[in-house]
């Protein structure tokens, strides 16, 4: 197929909508999670459920900081 044929069908196709600079600027890059069972004290849950919605995802960034430190401090060493 030619590069000429791929772009006609992608423009006739209703669910290929093109995309510009703007829609790249606000895009994120999605990495897929491990569903985990994991122990933690009660006040550290308690502390991120009072937060709201998202309690995982930000104990998920508070680990995720914590390995980056502990990776420069590694590094540096």
């Amino acid at each position: 197929m030619s590069d000429e044929e791929v772009e006609r069908l992608a423009s006739e196709d209703p669910d290929a909508l093109p995309t510009d600079e703007a829609f790249w600027a606000t895009a994120e890059i999605v990495r897929p999670k491990i569903p985990l069972s994991i122990r933690l004290d009660p006040e550290i849950i308690a502390y991120f459920k009072a937060a709201g919605p998202g309690y995982q995802s930000r104990i998920n960034a508070v680990l995720a900081n914590y390995v980056q430190a502990k990776q420069r401090e590694t590094s540096a060493s």
